[in-house]
C-alpha cells in the first residue's frame, strides 16, 4: 500500500506538497497541456439566481447535481472563480462600432470616466478537467533537470496529440454545455490571462501562433516572475524587487452538517458580499464618508465525483464502523451508545438508499480562498478577516494555511495538482451544487450601450439595446413601469439619448411636458434634437401633408379630412360638412403643395354656406394652442423630419375621452386633443412603415402611456407598433404607472422585450408588474417591489429597478447618470437651476454608488 502510494505520487497524481512548479509546453483554445497531463478548461456561464422562483431553483439545482454525477464522475476538477478589473477603456473601442451620430467620442468618455469610478469587477467562472495523462510522464520527471541543464529539453506537442485532445476537449464541451453552466470552452486569450495574472504582471499577453497555440518563449514569459513566500502569506515581486502584490491562501477546514440553500448553503456564490473598511491613514483624503469595499477572495476548489461504485463502497464502510462502535458500546456495562455514533449509522443508511434510488453521489473537495492585495501587507490582513468573520457567521471554519502558503498557493495555479490532500471535505453532488458557484445576478444584453449596475449579489455592468431587437429577429418593445418620481422617466431618456447616438430616428411624445431635458442633453453632445410644444409658435409642425411625405402622402388624401371632422363642431358636422372638407383637400392636392392651413382658407373663400362655415370654425379652433400645431399657419419653427435625431413633441394638458364617452358628447378641448394626437399617431405609423426608411433605426416613445390606452385610437396605435416593430425596425418604449392597464393590452404585452419596473404600493398593481417581470406572484414578491425605491434609510432611491430581459432573466439593476451635468440637463422635476446643481452634487457625492441618480 505504501509502494502504491509512493509511486502515485511519484507520477503527480495524488497530493504532494513537495512536486515542482507546473511546467507548461502549450496552450491552445480550451487546452492547458504541461509536462505530464493535459487539462480542457471552459468557461462557465452564469444564472440568474437572485430573483429566481423556488421551482426554477429547484429545477437548475437538479440538473447542476445530475452534471457533476453522469458528465464530471472520475474526472480530477479545478474550479476556480476568478475578478476581473472592468476595463472601462474598451467602452472607447465599443463606442466606434455601436455609435454614430452626434459627439459619441464625448459621451463614451463621461460613461469610461463614471466607470472608473465605480471600479466595478467582473466575476469570471473557469472550470478544468484533467483529460489525459502524458505519455513518459515519470521519465519527463525524472531527466527534466539534466535536460534543462544540457540545454536540449523539448516542449513541443505534436499535432497529431493536439488533435486527439481537442477532440476530447470538444467532447466533454458538448456535454457540459447542455448544463445550468453553459460551458464553452476557453479561448487561448483567456487561458494566458489566467496564468500571467497569478503574477499580478501587467505584461501584455503574447498572440498565439498561426495554428492558435501559444508554445516556446511566449509562453514562458506568462510565468516569468518571482513569489516570496512567508509563513502566513506570499509577497509577488517586480523587476525591481519590489513588493506589488501581497497574498495569502485561506482553507476552508469545517462545515456545518446541514446548510440551507437559499442561505448558508450558497458559501461559493457569496463571496461577492464579502465587505471590509480599508485601513486609513493620517493623511489619506477620503472625504466624510468611510468607504466599504469589496474583498472578492478568489475561490479555487479543486474536487472529484466518485463513480458511485466506490461512494457506495466507502458510505459502507463508515456505516460499518458506526454500527461496529455501537455494538462494543452495548457490551459495556453503561450499555449506552454515543449519540453520535447512531446518527452516523442512521445516516449513512439513509444516504446510501437515496444512492441507489437517486442520481447521488459523493464527491472529495479540496476548498481554497485566495485573497489579494496590491496596498499593504496590513490591507490584506484585514480582507483576510473580514473573510474569516464573514463565513464564520455562516457556520464555516476558515483559517490562513499557515507555513503551507507555496504549497496552497501553487496548487491553486491552472494545471497544477492537489498538493495538500489533507484538508478534505467529502459530500453529496446535491450540497456541493448547493454552492451555487455559478448563481448571483446577471441580466441585460451581451452588447450595446452601458445604461447601469447590478445591484444583487453578484457585481457588473448592464447593456440594454432599445433598438437591438430587430437585429437579432426579436421583438422591440420596452416598458418603463412604477410610481411617479422614481427615475422611470429619466432612464427611459437615458436609453433614449444612445438610441440618438447610435443614429435612431427617436420620436417621443411627451404628453406629461418634462422631458424637455432630453432635447438640452441630446444638443450639449450634438445631436439633432428639437423640441416641439404646442402653441400659435409652433403652428402647422403637426400638419399631416408635411409629416406624411414620401410613399406615405397618399395617406394624407384621407387622413386629414378625418382629423378636420373629429375637429369640427358636431352641429356642422351632423349637417354633412365633411363632404365640402373632403372636397377641398382634393382640390388642395390638386394645386400642389397641400397644407391643412390651405384647407381651411379653401373653405373660407368657398361660395358654399356650409363650407364658409366649417372653414371659419376650423380657423378659430386653429388659433388655439392645441389646434395650431395641426391646422395652424406655419411660422417658420423646425417641423419633424425623417432623418436621424430626437423629436420631444410635448402636449402637456391634452384631456383624452375614455372609450365609453360618446363622440357626441366630447368637449372642444376633447375635440381638439384627440385631433393633435391623431397626426401624432398617423405621423408614427406612417414613419414605421415607410419602405425608404426601413434602413433607418427607429424609435417611438409614449411616456404616460395610460394617456394613449384610455382610447381606441391609442391603443390600437400602441398594439400595431408593437406587433410590426421587429419587421419595420421600429422599437416601442413606453412609461406608464398602472400595469394594470398596460397588462389589458394583450397584443403589446406579447411583444415586451424588456421590462423595467420601479416602485409600486398597491398589492393590485404589484401583481400586475410581478406579471410583467415573469416573478411569482406573492407576498415576498409585493414586497420586492415595494421596497425597490427606497434605500435602507427608507429614503427614495431614483433610478432602482427590477430588469427583465429579452431571456426572461431578473436582476435588480441601478441606472447611472454618468455626471452631474448629465443629471441636471435631464432634471424633470421643476427647480431652480441652482437647487438643482445642488441636489445633484450632494448625490454623487455619496460614497454608495447606488445614490449615483438623483
Amino acid at each position: 500500500m505504501k509502494l502504491t502510494k509512493g509511486i502515485a505520487r511519484f507520477l503527480g497524481v495524488d497530493g504532494d506538497r513537495s512536486a515542482p512548479p507546473p511546467r507548461y509546453v502549450g496552450l491552445a483554445d480550451g487546452l492547458i497541456i504541461t509536462e505530464t497531463h493535459a487539462e480542457a478548461w471552459f468557461v462557465l456561464g452564469s444564472s440568474n439566481t437572485d430573483l429566481m422562483s423556488e421551482s426554477a431553483r429547484d429545477g437548475e439545482h437538479d440538473q447542476a447535481s445530475s452534471a457533476l454525477a453522469r458528465t464530471l464522475s472520475g474526472y480530477d476538477c479545478h474550479l476556480k472563480v476568478l475578478w476581473a478589473p472592468l476595463n472601462a477603456e474598451e467602452y472607447r473601442n465599443e463606442a466606434e462600432s455601436l455609435f454614430t451620430a452626434g459627439h459619441f467620442a464625448e459621451w463614451a468618455d463621461m460613461r469610461v470616466e463614471r466607470l472608473n469610478q465605480l471600479e466595478l469587477p467582473t466575476r469570471m467562472l473557469m472550470l478544468g478537467v484533467r483529460i489525459a495523462e502524458r505519455s513518459n510522464q515519470a521519465k519527463a520527471r525524472g531527466s527534466r533537470g539534466v535536460q534543462d541543464a544540457l540545454g536540449i529539453g523539448s516542449t513541443s506537442v505534436s499535432p497529431k496529440e493536439i488533435a486527439r485532445l481537442d477532440a476530447l476537449t470538444r467532447r466533454l464541451g458538448r456535454q457540459l454545455e447542455t448544463t445550468p453552466w453553459k460551458a464553452q470552452p476557453a479561448a487561448v486569450e483567456m487561458l494566458a490571462w489566467m496564468i500571467a495574472r497569478e503574477q499580478r504582471r501587467d505584461t501584455v499577453l503574447p498572440n498565439p501562433d498561426a495554428d492558435g497555440m501559444i508554445t516556446g518563449a511566449k509562453l514562458a514569459q506568462l510565468t516569468r516572475g518571482r513569489v516570496l513566500p512567508y509563513p502566513d502569506h506570499l509577497r509577488i515581486v517586480d523587476q525591481r524587487g519590489e513588493t506589488t502584490t501581497w497574498v495569502s491562501v485561506l482553507t476552508m477546514d469545517g462545515f456545518p452538517e446541514e446548510m440551507e440553500s437559499p442561505g448558508a448553503g450558497e458559501w461559493l456564490r457569496a463571496v461577492a458580499e464579502i465587505t471590509y473598511v480599508p485601513e486609513y491613514g493620517d493623511d489619506d483624503d477620503y472625504g466624510t464618508d468611510i468607504q466599504v469595499k469589496p474583498v472578492n477572495p478568489e475561490p479555487s476548489v479543486r474536487f472529484k465525483v466518485m463513480h458511485k461504485r466506490d461512494a457506495l463502497k466507502q458510505i459502507d464502510e463508515v456505516r460499518r464502523l458506526a454500527k461496529e462502535q455501537r455494538q462494543s458500546a452495548a457490551k459495556h456495562s453503561a450499555g449506552e451508545t454515543a449519540q453520535e455514533i447512531e446518527e452516523t449509522e442512521d445516516t449513512m443508511t439513509s444516504l446510501s438508499r437515496d444512492m441507489k434510488r437517486e442520481d447521488v453521489t459523493l464527491l472529495e473537495d479540496h476548498p481554497r480562498l485566495v485573497v489579494t492585495s496590491d496596498i499593504s501587507l496590513e490591507d490584506l490582513r484585514a480582507r483576510c478577516d473580514a473573510v474569516i468573520g464573514f463565513y464564520g457567521g455562516l457556520g464555516i471554519e476558515v483559517s490562513v494555511g499557515a507555513e503551507e502558503q507555496r504549497e496552497l498557493w501553487l496548487e491553486a495555479q491552472a494545471g497544477d495538482m492537489l498538493r495538500v490532500p489533507d484538508l478534505v471535505h467529502t459530500r453529496t453532488v446535491g450540497a456541493f451544487a448547493g454552492s451555487w458557484f455559478w448563481g448571483g445576478a446577471s441580466v441585460g444584453d451581451d452588447t450595446g450601450p452601458i445604461i447601469g449596475y447590478l445591484t444583487g449579489s453578484t457585481p457588473g455592468v448592464v447593456r440594454n439595446d432599445l433598438t437591438g431587437g430587430s437585429e437579432r429577429g426579436d421583438a422591440t418593445t420596452s416598458a418603463f413601469i412604477g410610481r411617479s418620481g422614481r427615475g422611470k422617466t429619466t432612464a427611459m431618456m437615458l436609453s433614449l439619448l444612445d438610441s440618438g447616438f447610435r443614429g435612431s430616428f427617436v420620436l417621443a411624445l411627451d404628453f406629461k411636458g418634462d422631458m424637455g431635458g432630453l432635447v438640452s442633453a441630446g444638443q450639449r453632445y450634438g445631436l439633432n434634437a428639437h423640441v416641439i410644444e404646442t402653441g400659435a409658435q409652433y403652428a402647422g409642425v403637426a400638419d399631416l401633408f408635411t409629416l406624411l411625405s414620401g410613399e406615405s402622402a397618399e395617406r394624407a388624401q384621407t387622413e386629414v379630412p378625418a382629423q378636420l371632422g373629429i375637429a369640427l363642431p358636431q352641429h356642422l358636422r351632423m349637417r354633412g360638412a365633411e363632404t365640402p372638407i373632403q372636397s377641398a383637400v382634393n382640390e388642395i392636392i390638386a394645386a400642389g403643395d397641400p397644407a391643412t392651413w390651405k384647407v381651411i382658407e379653401y373653405l373660407r373663400r368657398s361660395e358654399d354656406e356650409l363650407a364658409r362655415e366649417a372653414g371659419d370654425a376650423l380657423y378659430e379652433l386653429s388659433l388655439t394652442g392645441l389646434g395650431a400645431p395641426f391646422m395652424g399657419k406655419p411660422s417658420g419653427s423646425t417641423l419633424i423630419t425623417p432623418s436621424p435625431g430626437i423629436w420631444v413633441v410635448q402636449v402637456p394638458g391634452i384631456t383624452l375621452p375614455s372609450p365609453d364617452d360618446a363622440r357626441d358628447d366630447w368637449s372642444v378641448h376633447q375635440r381638439l386633443s384627440v385631433a393633435l394626437v391623431h397626426s401624432l399617431l398617423a405621423y408614427g405609423i406612417s414613419m414605421a412603415g415607410r419602405k425608404d426608411l426601413r434602413g433607418l433605426r427607429k424609435v417611438v416613445a409614449v411616456p404616460e402611456v395610460h394617456v394613449l390606452t384610455a382610447t381606441r385610437e391609442g391603443s390600437s396605435f400602441l398594439q400595431y407598433i408593437a406587433r410590426v416593430g421587429r419587421a419595420l425596425h421600429t422599437a416601442l418604449v413606453v412609461d406608464t404607472q398602472d400595469p394594470e392597464s398596460l397588462a389589458s393590452l394583450t397584443g403589446l404585452v406579447e411583444q415586451m422585450t424588456t421590462v423595467f419596473g420601479f416602485q409600486l404600493t398597491t398589492p393590485e398593481q404589484q401583481d400586475a408588474m410581478a406579471a410583467l417581470l415573469d416573478l411569482p406572484k406573492g407576498e415576498h414578491t409585493r414586497q420586492l417591489i415595494q421596497a425597490i425605491g427606497v434605500d435602507v434609510t427608507q429614503e427614495i432611491r431614483h433610478g432602482h429597478c427590477i430588469m427583465r430581459d429579452r431571456r426572461f432573466s431578473s436582476a435588480t439593476v441601478q441606472f447611472d447618470v454618468p455626471s452631474l451635468e448629465m443629471l441636471e440637463l435631464l432634471s424633470t422635476t421643476p427647480k431652480t437651476t441652482g437647487v438643482v446643481a445642488e441636489q445633484s452634487a450632494m448625490s454623487l457625492s455619496k460614497s454608495e454608488p447606488e445614490e449615483a441618480m438623483a
